[in-house]
């Protein structure tokens, strides 16, 4: 609807399917990018794999996602799990090395947690401040959204998670 309503409804297709085995031929797409997805997926090995099977060869792998930092275990709720039974974070060394059995070659890695732990101090602060705006991540994840946002913070900060760009290719 979005898109249609923008415009773009000619463009854009979408499709529903399981990240572990995905309805799609082998070698079918550029790029695959993914951005806060992993962390919600137990099955990694076959998530990664798929990747690999649907990207051609060449083809560039775009991750954007949260990692298990080393302080420790993570405080919940979290915007992506209310509890740990829905979280499977890895560390950034076992993504890596997630990455390479499945066959692909890490071509750039980047850690974003510096710039994501002042993302939330901002938006905390504008919290305080301005109160609630009309729309934004609270509509989405409920009356849970304070105490998330809190843990994501103080996780951010206590170093329990970290977030992590990365490129890789086929």
């Amino acid at each position: 609807m979005l898109s249609d309503r923008i415009g773009l409804g000619e463009l854009v297709d979408y499709r529903q399917g399981d990240a572990t085995s995905l309805p799609f031929p082998a070698a079918s797409f550029d790029i695959v990018w993914t951005e806060h997805v992993a962390m919600n997926i137990p099955d990694k090995p076959a998530l990664y794999r798929e990747m690999y099977r649907v990207l051609k060869p060449g083809g560039t792998l775009a991750i954007y996602d949260i990692l298990a930092g080393p302080s420790g275990p993570v405080l919940f709720p979290v915007p992506w799990a209310r509890t740990p039974e829905s979280s499977f974070l890895v560390a950034p060394d076992e993504l890596r090395k997630l990455l390479e059995k499945a066959g692909f070659k890490v071509a750039a890695w980047a850690d974003t947690t510096d710039a994501a732990r002042a993302w939330f101090v901002s938006l905390a602060e504008k919290i305080r401040k301005d109160g609630m705006p009309p729309l934004g991540f609270h509509v989405l994840l409920g009356s849970d959204f304070q105490p998330m946002a809190q843990n994501q913070r103080r996780n951010l900060e206590e170093g329990r998670i970290v977030l992590a760009q990365v490129v890789a290719k086929k």
